[in-house]
């Protein structure tokens, strides 16, 4: 049975894939409780590469990881409405506002959140995210023309909004940017490979899997300058500026779920580790005095691996869950 975290988030992603295209357009791949999902097909890939602009109309909740302009108009008063905004892990999303008729002094409003939230939880944490809390929102009722161009610091943004007098409503056109360096990142699929890099910068970035999987990290480097590699202590990571770790939990906020495993030695070759948890996140911590790199890839754990929980692999703590 899904979690209520895991429902919520495979519920958007179905989301995801139906704002892909029309009905149309999608077919359904073994979408059974545990792997509820829809395929975008070529056509609309090849209708769309011709350089059209992409365009429909909002649900009140919705999600999207495709570029367009795309348009809200309340049939009712909406009270409680969020679109969710995914992109591939190299890209940043803009968000420009074309048309907005709300009224602010009845209530009404319309914010975007510079990443993801889910009951109360937060994607990047406060911990990973460049700015402060209160900065990550952009209120349009508070900042009107002077802001109508917002731009995202990771793979991820949503924008909630209320709307009491029906046909009011809002245009936005969503763009893609390239992000040279790709930090927190949520993935679209259950499986992929990913390299993260973090090249002198003091920060933090974390790779979400809204998954239980098998995860197999190939390649670390830590501490890395001018071609050499530092001498780190032998014992745990405690008081290492530069270290990876594994997050296990039921939640979206990597700073409140369970650590599973510190890796803070750089190494060649392969460590593989099963993961039963409803989100699994690889987390990597930069003093900013390096150049560190590591190199993982990642499947969906289906049930015959998790029933074999021999080697390399966290049992006391996440597969009670599955």
């Amino acid at each position: 049975m899904l979690s209520a975290f895991q429902f919520q988030c495979h519920f958007l992603l179905i989301f995801l894939a139906a704002s892909k295209g029309e009905t149309r357009y999608l077919e359904v791949r073994d979408a059974g409780e545990d792997e509820p999902f829809l395929l975008l097909s070529e056509d609309l890939k090849r209708e769309l590469s011709a350089g059209q602009i992409y365009r429909r109309s909002l649900r009140c909740i919705d999600m999207l990881s495709i570029e367009g302009q795309f348009t809200f108009t309340a049939e009712k008063p909406q009270l409680h409405c969020a679109t969710f905004f995914i992109g591939e892990p190299e890209e940043l999303i803009t968000i420009d506002y074309d048309f907005v008729n709300i009224d602010c002094q009845e209530g009404d409003f319309l914010k975007v959140f510079d990443g993801w939230i889910l009951k109360g939880e937060k994607f990047p944490s406060s911990l990973d995210h460049p700015l402060p809390t209160s900065q990550r929102y952009i209120d349009f009722c508070e900042s009107g023309n002077i802001q109508r161009s917002i731009r995202s610091s990771q793979n991820v943004a949503m924008i909630f909004f209320r709307i009491h007098q029906p046909g009011n409503g809002f245009t936005v056109t969503v763009k893609k940017k390239a992000n040279l360096f790709p930090c927190n990142v949520i993935s679209q699929t259950p499986s992929g490979r990913f390299t993260m890099v973090i090249p002198h910068q003091h920060r933090n970035c974390s790779f979400s899997i809204i998954y239980p999987v098998v995860i197999k990290i190939s390649d670390l480097i830590l501490g890395h300058l001018n071609g050499l590699f530092l001498k780190k202590p032998s014992a745990g990571c405690t008081g290492v500026g530069d270290f990876v770790e594994l997050l296990g939990g039921t939640g979206l906020d990597p700073s409140k779920m369970f650590p599973l495993a510190d890796l803070c030695h750089s190494f060649h070759g392969s460590a593989q580790m099963k993961i039963g948890c409803d989100n699994t996140v690889l987390r990597m911590v930069s003093s900013g005095k390096h150049i560190n790199r590591v190199t993982f890839e990642y499947h969906q754990l289906d049930p015959q691996e998790a029933e074999n929980r021999k080697e390399n692999s966290i049992e006391e703590f996440c597969f009670p869950s599955m």
